[in-house]
């Protein structure tokens, strides 16, 4: 069914640069693909649409993606919140048997049913700002069984909300306190799981915190190879709180997206560029752990590094499920502007998750639309503490409203 958005200003993201902004534009779905999209005036006259919808003038963009969460555990780390202002660390209290290892046992005491009906409340407010695609990774549960566990209900999500859902295993996650004090088993471990998993259609891709509190670029390389044996792209949490010259073993294996990236060397910038690797940029991380080095902004963007921007949400370092909020603080804390941050949550965000088919409102790309009561889309950046989101669109309903 071919279904006709009018009199819209049409934020289309074309091209390398600029809004792509159409004024009084229109646009047609062809079931979940955009079939045209113009000036309302250059509509073609035998142009055959079954459904016509004014938008009376309405800011239209992209459905936003978020290719950064951890979006299924259990429990809370608020108290953890207290500690942090009390002036403990974020690898002091890792520890100390807080931080990550605290959301696994809280995780794997969970059921099924209550993992599914908190993530489906978090998935749910990342949608009403207009989230329609989104990462979510595993982690927390950090042995075969659990590991399984949090990946279906991401899968669940996917086929039960109007939102595309990838995965991404992220056993290398943390130390469970089985493997205390043998990680390189650990390792052994977390790869002999990941063939099953993926066997089970579970995995869309591979990622590993490569950290002094994490695992080793050694250790992380071992990973990377069995996922590139099973032909499973690769992520990797890199320079978040040291420079373990994380960025450069994934640009190597031309990994999707290096994420946090706070530490980031020159090398590692020129490393992610030659690779065409996109740097994630997780500000709600930043902001909650009162972080004080930024990442390297100035320096990815003049080496030409796609630059996207995600929400982390985690129970631990960003307890957020506000994109729009995201799109302000990568403005306010990293300086990006309003325009390269609304491209890290759509062209750039797809572009970490290897999808080429959103982020643009260009034919053939999924009518994933957001409707906002905004006059400009630098506004999206520029108002924090209220939701300006009217009305989601996605592609695979696009023919049928």
């Amino acid at each position: 069914m071919r279904t006709l958005w009018r009199n819209a200003r049409l934020v289309t993201l074309a091209g390398d640069r600029g809004w792509g902004l159409i004024e009084r534009g229109a646009l047609a779905a062809d079931g979940e693909r955009i079939a045209w999209v113009g000036a309302d005036e250059d509509l073609p006259r035998e142009l055959d649409v079954q459904s016509e919808h004014d938008l009376d003038g309405a800011l239209v963009t992209p459905g936003l993606i978020d290719c950064h969460t951890h979006l299924v555990y259990g429990g809370s780390r608020a108290a953890e919140f207290e500690l942090r202002l009390q002036g403990a660390s974020y690898e002091d209290i890792a520890r100390a048997g807080g931080g990550i290892v605290s959301t696994v046992a809280a995780t794997r005491a969970a059921s099924d049913r209550q993992l599914f009906d908190a993530a489906r409340a978090r998935a749910l407010a990342l949608m009403a700002e207009g989230v329609t695609t989104l990462e979510v990774k595993s982690g927390y549960g950090l042995d075969e069984a659990n590991e399984a566990r949090t990946l279906a209900v991401a899968r669940r999500l996917g086929r039960e909300l109007a939102l595309t859902v990838t995965t991404t295993y992220l056993a290398a996650h943390a130390l469970p306190p089985e493997f205390a004090g043998r990680s390189d088993a650990y390792i052994d471990a977390v790869i002999d799981w990941l063939p099953r998993l993926h066997a089970q259609g579970l995995v869309d891709a591979v990622d590993a915190f490569c950290e002094r509190i994490g695992f080793t670029p050694a250790q992380t390389r071992r990973l990377f190879d069995a996922a590139r044996a099973l032909g499973l792209p690769v992520k990797l949490h890199a320079e978040q709180l040291s420079d373990q010259g994380g960025a450069l073993l994934a640009a190597e294996f031309n990994a999707l997206s290096c994420d946090h990236l706070e530490y980031l060397s020159e090398a590692g910038v020129a490393a992610l560029a030659r690779a065409g690797t996109v740097a994630v940029l997780l500000p709600g991380a930043f902001y909650f752990l009162r972080e004080t080095k930024l990442p390297p902004v100035a320096a990815l963007r003049d080496a030409g590094v796609p630059i996207a921007i995600a929400t982390d949400h985690n129970p631990g370092s960003s307890p957020t499920l506000s994109p729009l909020l995201m799109l302000n603080m990568a403005c306010t804390l990293f300086r990006l502007t309003p325009e390269e941050a609304l491209r890290g949550m759509t062209v750039n965000g797809a572009r970490a998750l290897g999808l080429r088919d959103r982020g643009r409102l260009v034919v053939g790309q999924r009518a994933d639309l957001v409707v906002w009561d905004l006059e400009h889309p630098r506004e999206l950046a520029y108002w924090f503490g209220r939701n300006p989101c009217t009305r989601v669109i996605v592609g695979r309903a696009a023919g049928a409203q």
